[in-house]
């Protein structure tokens, strides 16, 4: 499983309308697309749910590396590019991945929280440990599934979570709508949980 996430800042007085036509028209175009686990559709809105900016933040779940370097280098990638010009894309391993008891239903919200490591934190114990606990909390009503990240570069935890409906407030986490789901293969997402 690799993760994927792009973030694309507007300004404060940009027409979010505009995003959610795009979503409404091109989000099916990913609901097939070779080696993608999920893509989820992510916009905050400044003044909602505690969010600063206007923000387009396309999350994915990749099965296969194959898929993401597809899609960054195929004709969908190079449509956002047209219009919002080349975003940083930042890029994470897999660690973990849950299913909640949600995982049926239509999410409408998401989390995303970043926890830098410590030099001196021993990695695996940190992995096993944050690996353990999102199991735990991918069971709690309303979640329809999580994952557990590692950048390697700068050496930090993320947590996503898709939630059925509005996302909680959590300490750390920024909270999202989510406009559309791609799955394709999310039923196959590696949930890390075979021997090391």
């Amino acid at each position: 499983m690799h993760g994927m996430n792009y973030r694309i800042v507007l300004p404060a007085d940009y027409d979010m309308g505009v995003i959610r036509r795009r979503v409404e028209t091109r989000g099916h175009l990913l609901d097939a697309f070779p080696g993608l686990g999920l893509k989820a559709y992510l916009i905050r809105e400044r003044g909602t749910d505690g969010s600063p900016v206007n923000e387009y933040a396309p999350f994915y779940l990749w099965n296969t590396a194959h898929g993401m370097n597809s899609f960054l280098c195929g004709p969908g990638f190079r449509g956002l590019v047209a219009d919002f010009g080349r975003p940083a894309v930042e890029h994470w391993t897999g660690l973990a991945f849950a299913r909640g008891p949600a995982a049926a239903e239509v999410p409408a919200a998401a989390t995303r929280a970043a926890r830098p490591l410590r030099a001196d934190e021993p990695l695996e114990e940190v992995a096993a440990r944050a690996s353990a606990q999102l199991r735990e909390d991918a069971a709690r009503p309303g979640v329809h599934c999580a994952a557990l990240l590692l950048d390697p570069r700068h050496w930090e935890l993320l947590h996503f979570t898709l939630w059925r409906d509005a996302a909680p407030e959590e300490p750390g986490a920024e909270r999202f709508q989510v406009l559309h789901l791609s799955r394709p293969g999310l039923d196959t997402i590696d949930t890390g949980a075979g021997p090391a």
